[in-house]
């Protein structure tokens, strides 16, 4: 049967188009859509169950991105050659698009429901994580799912000054803004990215900019909801017992009320509202607690919710005492770790993290692959939230999508304050000890004063806060809260995290757990969370402000040097011998990278005598005389026929230093003028045409000697003659003996001949240059 396909086409405004359509995969999932921009097509489906689960009083969401190594016509990595579990980058996808649709389900609707987005096609030009959001509401949109409030996502760049919807990854990597922003029609419902220490007026004007286009996809959404024209499922509601929730607010409210605004520490708070708790089952009789317990347990979390809310409110009072805009007490101490590269600890109030720095070559780059990203991080932070730091015992399942999503936050806030030039790898971990709300704001500050412990070029501090919200749609009245303690982000309505140095935001993540966030709040909290910031960096810069002038003496320390190309294979020796017995001799780590036809490598050690060893094997490689240069040498061997020298500032480097070079006289033995260890100076020749072999001297290096005005010229040089019959000759055996020719008329020659100086050897005259 020919498929009914129906299409909606969202335009952009800028040539580019997203087109969403229905009707032709997956039919039978609740819903199904394929969303296309460019080369870039993402399937994505729903599917919930039609009924609860007995005893779930939540929604059971699931939202799952998974990118296909096929959509980009690649292998998967790895032994089984499949994918396998999600990556980073994809957890951080689904949490995006989980964060804005969970608040938009009706209250009372807690069947299963399962979200699934897959990447089947990939254009290099197309980042897929924009449309996921898209994705995800559309499939919503065609199903018969309750999910009235269609929402969408979109990413925003800046380049140059001009704002950007869904931008390349050509012009992310110039921009100063990447943000995605989830919304409604109406309603901003989630904001995250990282900027480049922009205003707080600059981040509104950016999501008001993305609002707008999200304002067209949502209308694009509503056209193919009625082009479907499917109605919504109906649902049981969830139980209720008018008798049962009046008499527990009865019992519980004035209670939770009076004890929210005692100004109490967390256990102590928790202690006090655990009794009563308590107190309220026990007014129910036991067929009561049987027949009612989940209706109970669950007007006791909406009194106190109600309670907490209203004791902030009414009174302007918050849960520890602290008034609105007030932050909490904080301490931090840097090296606190002996061993480690970089250490710190930042408590504020009931949170605390301990946070590490690690330094390392490229060869401990976070290597990222991807079928729509391949690369590497040289700087990455890892977030840990152990059981222990709540006060609970809970088995550990491996690292949670909170975990990723939390450490990507911190990671975004610092990387744009790493210098350029900084020549190492680094890791930041951050172990979160205790939790009382905040801990991902807690690991940037406490990663802030461990990098600038271990000495790692920071351009600015960083520091963050947590922003909360508690309103009353009744009344209309709203407090945001800097600073959020763990209950007021559970029981609030809003968790905006905030980070920046103290010329601007450098990264942001706002969740709304109510169905949306007007501008006049935004607007406010950023303007709050500013000053909240400004009062934590100063903290931080009262323990320190600046990099340390070096690394510890215990860390390892980078050296960065480039060489030609051609010397690579010479650097890493046969097999890798030269790099494996120079690491062994010198305790260091070298990583040659060629880059541009040319060599870069890192020497990485904590000694300096290691890295100064690697460094002159380096230069020996290397090394190429210059013509007419002079150079210091060592003598290495004693030949008949001259010296074997090595270069002094190029070990290994040897040359034959010929006899005839060693000096201006004539030199019978090479250890009358030079001997084993002799250092001195040589000049470069430069190629011996004849030889094609490297010729240096010394002699060019010693004054000449002066010219013997007495000594006989070279035509009247008798011995000269009589060499020449001891080199032997067929014919000149036959033109008679020396006597036969000197019998001739040349007396006033044989005179001067007679006259002239001898030589032990054979009778020859000294030698001239």
């Amino acid at each position: 049967m020919i498929p009914n396909v129906i299409k909606e086409i969202i335009d952009l405004g800028d040539g580019r188009s997203i087109s969403i359509e229905t009707g032709k995969l997956a039919k039978q999932a609740d819903g199904s859509v394929v969303v296309q921009m460019g080369n870039s097509m993402l399937l994505a489906t729903v599917v919930s169950a039609r009924t609860a689960a007995p005893g779930i009083d939540f929604l059971p969401l699931t939202v799952d991105y998974r990118e296909k190594f096929a959509a980009a016509g690649r292998f998967p990595g790895g032994f089984f050659k499949r994918e396998a579990r999600p990556s980073d980058a994809e957890v951080l996808t689904m949490r995006l698009v989980d964060r804005v649709l969970r608040p938009l389900f009706p209250d009372d609707y807690h069947a299963e429901t399962q979200v699934m987005i897959q990447l089947m096609s990939h254009d290099e030009e197309v980042m897929p994580d924009a449309l996921a959001g898209l994705a995800a509401s559309a499939a919503l949109a065609v199903s018969d799912v309750p999910f009235y409030t269609l929402i969408s996502e979109v990413r925003v760049g800046r380049v140059n000054g001009q704002l950007i919807i869904n931008p390349s990854k050509a012009q992310l990597a110039e921009s100063d803004i990447d943000m995605i922003i989830g919304a409604s029609a109406d309603t901003i419902a989630m904001v995250e990215g990282e900027m480049k220490e922009i205003s707080e007026a600059e981040m509104v004007e950016a999501i008001k900019f993305a609002h707008e286009a999200i304002k067209l996809q949502v209308a694009a959404q509503e056209k193919l909801r009625a082009a479907i024209g499917k109605e919504f499922r109906t649902y049981e509601p969830e139980a209720n017992d008018d008798e049962v929730k009046a008499k527990v607010y009865e019992l519980a409210y004035d209670k939770f009320f009076n004890i929210a605004k005692e100004s109490s520490a967390k256990h102590e708070r928790s202690e006090k509202f655990a009794e009563v708790k308590e107190e309220v089952k026990a007014a129910f009789t036991e067929e009561e607690l049987l027949e009612k317990a989940e209706l109970i347990s669950k007007y006791l979390y909406k009194s106190q919710k109600e309670a907490v809310r209203n004791v902030i409110l009414d009174l302007g009072i918050r849960l520890d005492g602290r008034k609105t805009t007030e932050i909490r007490p904080i301490w931090c101490e840097i090296d606190y770790l002996p061993s480690a590269h970089g250490s710190s600890i930042f408590t504020r109030g009931e949170t605390q993290a301990l946070a590490t720095v690690t330094l390392g070559t490229s060869r401990e780059a976070n290597i990222i692959d991807l079928p729509s990203e391949q690369g590497e991080e040289r700087f990455y932070l890892h977030y840990n939230f152990p059981p222990f730091s709540t006060g609970e015992a809970k088995p550990l399942r491996g690292t949670s999508r909170r975990e990723v999503g939390h450490g990507n936050l911190a990671q975004r806030a610092l990387k744009n304050m790493i210098a350029d030039e900084n020549p190492y790898t680094v890791r930041v971990v951050s172990e979160v000890l205790e939790s009382n709300g905040s801990s991902s704001m807690a690991t940037v500050c406490a990663g802030t004063l461990a990098l600038l412990d271990a000495g790692v070029k920071m351009k600015k501090p960083v520091s963050g806060i947590a922003m909360g919200l508690i309103s009353d749609d009744a009344t209309g009245r709203w407090a945001v809260l800097s600073d959020i303690l763990g209950d007021e982000d559970h029981l609030g309505d809003m968790d905006f995290k905030v980070t920046g140095t103290a010329d601007g935001i450098t990264a942001c993540q706002m969740d709304i757990k109510i169905d949306g966030l007007n501008y006049e709040i935004m607007e406010q909290a950023l303007n709050q969370a500013r000053d909240g910031r400004l009062h934590i960096l100063g903290k931080l810069t009262e323990v320190i402000d600046t990099p340390r002038e070096t690394v510890k003496r215990h860390a390892p320390k980078i050296v960065t040097v480039t060489i030609p190309g051609a010397y690579i294979g010479a650097l890493i020796g046969p097999g890798g011998k030269v790099i494996q017995e120079l690491q062994k001799a010198s305790g260091t780590t070298i990583v040659i990278n060629e880059v541009n036809e040319q060599g870069e490598v890192e020497i990485l050690g904590t000694s300096p005598e290691g890295i100064d060893m690697v460094l002159r094997k380096i230069d020996s490689i290397i090394f190429k005389p210059q013509v007419g240069e002079t150079y210091s040498v060592k003598v290495i061997k004693m030949l008949d026929f001259g010296a074997v020298v090595e270069y002094m500032d190029a070990p290994g480097n040897e040359v034959l230093l010929h006899v005839s070079e060693l000096a201006w006289e004539r030199t019978e033995n090479v250890t009358d003028v030079v001997n084993m260890g002799d250092v001195f100076d040589v000049k470069y020749i430069g190629i011996d045409p004849k030889t094609r072999k490297e010729k240096v001297s010394r002699k060019a290096l010693l004054p000449r000697p002066p010219r013997d005005e007495n000594a006989p010229k070279r035509e009247d040089r008798g011995p000269r003659d009589n060499n020449r019959d001891n080199r032997g000759g067929g014919n000149r055996d036959n033109r008679g003996s020396r006597d036969d020719r000197n019998s001739r008329d040349r007396g006033p020659r044989e005179e001067r001949r007679n006259d002239a100086p001898q030589n032990e050897n054979n009778g020859e005259a000294p030698q001239e240059s």
